[in-house]
């Protein structure tokens, strides 16, 4: 599959023009992002929820935990919608009308499925890659109570759109506002801060070349 199908649930009705429907887009607002926030119908009232997320091929997977009854609802076949976004800036144009923001973003409707016990420990794994790539080598394999109690779904991203105005303008010519106003964009994007040390860790122990290489990434440089 190349582009994303429109759908009564994926066509962007305002300002339509932002759409995108490659595929790729798709793959890109996912796997720059760490989490997303999941949202299913409970007894009549939306709820919504942040959750860690990571890419397997055409699916996003999601965890939590057994007992979690939003989880299991889902588990059960709710349907969901997955909304992933990137901040961009805030577009400062003459008028608070028309002061908006830059931002990608990627809106996922589905049934999700449980992934069978065999597999989780694998999508686990390709998740933990995801958030904290590398992390796996430097701490003790899960045990079969931690895999146990945990609950992994796959939402494949089969409906889905994508809306991005990354590249628009803060302004039109011949608007008709005051030039002597200040107009512009403030640019935002995530850093990483220095590591904290848990106070239990034992004195000395260096910062494992997990957290660095993901702190060099989130601040905008390469590995």
């Amino acid at each position: 599959m190349t582009d994303l199908p429109l759908t009564p649930l994926t066509r962007v009705r305002r300002l339509p023009h932002y759409q995108v429907t490659d595929r790729s887009a798709l793959y890109e607002v996912v796997d720059g992002a760490l989490a997303a926030t999941l949202a299913i119908v409970r007894d009549g009232r939306p709820v919504a929820l942040p959750v860690g997320i990571g890419r397997d091929g055409d699916d996003v997977l999601v965890h939590g935990s057994t007992g979690s009854d939003f989880f299991r609802r889902i588990a059960a076949g709710a349907p969901v919608c997955l909304t992933v976004t990137h901040l961009l800036g805030l577009k400062y144009a003459r008028s608070l009308f028309d002061s908006s923001m830059r931002y990608r973003c990627a809106v996922v409707h589905g049934v999700a499925s449980v992934v069978p016990a065999e597999e989780k420990e694998r999508a686990l794994l390709a998740l933990s890659e995801h958030l904290m790539p590398g992390r796996a080598a430097e701490v003790r394999p899960m045990t079969g109570r931690e895999l146990a109690a945990t609950l992994v779904l796959r939402l494949p991203l089969a409906e889905a759109s994508v809306k991005d105005n990354a590249a628009s303008a803060v302004e039109e010519d011949g608007d008709g506002e005051d030039r002597t106003v200040w107009a512009g964009e403030l640019p935002l994007r995530v850093v990483a801060g220095e590591p904290v040390t848990s106070p239990q860790t034992v004195g000395g122990t260096p910062v494992p070349a997990s957290v660095r290489r993901s702190q060099l990434v989130a601040s905008g440089g390469t590995v």
